[in-house]
């Protein structure tokens, strides 16, 4: 079933959502690209950031969401519809970028490996995806959504690979790896934030698969378990773990 997107309740940490892709982009070394691809664009505000480190390039903006591309294009952000699934990259293109998509995408591993035969020589694939889908945030939507009385399907711990695994995936291409992992200890302020944080991601499949009443009905319950397994401090404010993978691989 596929996901809907809330562009504006994914913006609302905009700040902690952007921060590892300008980590992924301090990686990367490209030179002169002639197109640069950001896969997964989202609502489109960091496609910008690309546009202004790679003038000389055509940047190519594409999400898989309607909602998304809209608010992108909104934006200024002249984005298309597509999915990654059915996507392959043009012959010129010497840069993809890809930050917080392919835990999405199922067969994103079997993806890899022919993107990166599809680029030209030198060109690099730069891809990020959250890490933190055994933590408490994510285990404890699983834990209820097994109580339902209806089937909602999630995606598991299994939703993305570990560091080594993408490792091995990329320098079996051929491609010079570079693979790292950071835990952001982000700050969140206001009633139940780490609720807030989920509502824009990993709880939209949950939202997609239960009407308003019963929605609202599953937060009321997740809400008190996400409190006990993420206490706020004495200030008020509560401090989330998130861990999150990158990878950048460059073609001889």
């Amino acid at each position: 079933m596929a996901t809907t997107w809330d562009p504006a309740l994914y913006l609302d940490f905009d700040d902690h959502r952007s921060r590892p892709f300008h980590d992924l982009l301090a990686r990367v070394r490209t030179t002169g690209p002639r197109r640069v691809v950001d896969l997964g664009c989202g609502p489109g505000h960091l496609t910008p950031v690309l546009a202004a480190r790679w003038p000389g390039a055509v940047v190519e903006a594409l999400d898989s969401s309607p909602d998304m591309v809209e608010a992108a294009r909104a934006a200024g952000v002249d984005a298309r519809l597509q999915a990654a699934e059915d996507w392959t990259p043009a012959p010129d293109t010497d840069l993809v970028v890809t930050n917080a998509v392919l835990q999405w995408v199922p067969t994103h591993t079997e993806l890899i490996p022919r993107w990166i035969a599809a680029l030209p020589d030198g060109a690099t694939f730069a891809m990020q995806v959250p890490g933190n889908f055994s933590a408490p945030s994510h285990a404890l939507v699983r834990e209820l959504a097994a109580e339902w009385e209806q089937p909602i399907v999630l995606r598991s711990e299994a939703a993305v690979a570990e560091p080594a695994e993408y490792a091995e995936l990329l320098a079996a291409t051929g491609a010079i790896a570079d693979v790292w992992e950071t835990t952001y200890l982000q700050r969140l302020t206001g009633d139940d934030p780490v609720l807030r944080w989920i509502s824009g991601t990993a709880l939209r499949p949950v939202r997609d698969a239960l009407g308003a009443e019963d929605y609202a009905r599953f937060e009321a319950r997740l809400a008190p378990r996400l409190r006990a397994a993420y206490p706020a401090s004495a200030d008020g404010s509560t401090w989330f773990p998130f861990r999150r993978l990158f990878a950048v691989a460059r073609k001889p």
